[in-house]
């Protein structure tokens, strides 16, 4: 008992060291080696000890059982009883299926025979009865649900809900996309739609300067081959966007959404030869404006 206080003292006292203040010789890792070392001694002083009161207790049962008259062959049946032996696999899963084994075969014919085939009375377990009624009832279920009372879709129309789910979804992106154009993405195109959104535009933003049919008033005529900046949709694009602030034309990237921008640079194209009346001469480059790819 003495030697056990003197050990924990000590390692109570290597615990407490390592934990010491900064101002110790030893670094701190040192310091957080030993006192983990410490609890870990402690924990195996601790597994010892309980091993040892375990073996105290069999001696105490051992000198008990004895006492009490018994042999040594009992008590050791007392210290270890007997395993019980285990069911062999097959046995066991004989029981989960409810299965005879085929040793029981000879007790189960039924006393008739029809042209030397003889029947055994082996009924089908409840399990397998209870899958098959319960699909019965299933497939019955889904008789009522699809095609008597009609509370569910079958396939075609199914698919048809699906396809106008899809289509609406794909309106919806498409809405999202349109404002994700930029002068990298932009494409040329002749819906009506998108010129009649591109001249609503034009006509708010751009005719004070290029004249309400684009025949240029402070701005350059846009209704002729001359260009100042190139024909291209994504040149167009990238001029209205960012502006020539040098020759007055403004910055659209915060007034107007990339799908105006996109919109007008389409309507803009489409009125080359439209030759309005006070046009003003030309000006930049002549260049073909690009046309509508073909499939």
């Amino acid at each position: 008992m003495k030697r056990r206080i003197f050990i924990t003292t000590i390692i109570i006292l290597f615990a407490r060291q390592s934990f010491a203040a900064d101002d110790s010789l030893m670094s701190a890792d040192m310091q957080n080696y030993i006192g983990y070392g410490a609890i870990v001694t402690m924990l195996l002083l601790f597994l010892i000890a309980l091993l040892m009161l375990l073996r105290t207790f069999k001696v105490l049962t051992r000198v008990v059982l004895k006492s009490q008259g018994y042999t040594a062959e009992q008590i050791e049946a007392e210290l270890k009883p007997a395993k019980k032996a285990k069911r062999p696999k097959a046995e066991v899963w004989q029981k989960l299926l409810s299965l005879k084994p085929l040793s029981e075969e000879k007790d189960m014919i039924i006393p008739h025979e029809y042209d030397g085939i003889q029947e055994l009375n082996n009924p089908t377990p409840a399990w397998f009865m209870v899958l098959f009624y319960g699909t019965v009832a299933i497939g019955i279920a889904y008789m009522l649900v699809y095609h008597v009372f009609n509370l569910g879709q079958l396939q075609d129309a199914e698919y048809n809900t699906e396809v106008a789910q899809a289509e609406v979804a794909k309106k919806i992106y498409l809405s999202k996309a349109a404002n994700r154009v930029d002068e990298s993405t932009v494409k040329l195109v002749t819906d009506p739609a998108a010129l009649a959104e591109g001249r609503t535009v034009f006509k708010a933003s751009c005719a004070p300067c290029h004249g309400e049919n684009g025949q240029g008033v402070v701005g350059p005529n846009l209704t002729d081959e001359y260009w100042l900046h190139g024909s291209k949709v994504s040149d167009v694009f990238k001029t209205i966007k960012y502006g020539v602030v040098a020759k007055g034309m403004p910055t659209w990237e915060k007034q107007l959404s990339p799908k105006q921008i996109a919109d007008v640079s389409n309507y803009i194209l489409s009125l080359k030869g439209t030759h309005p009346a006070g046009a003003k001469e030309a000006q930049g480059e002549k260049e073909e404006v690009e046309k509508l790819a073909s499939n």
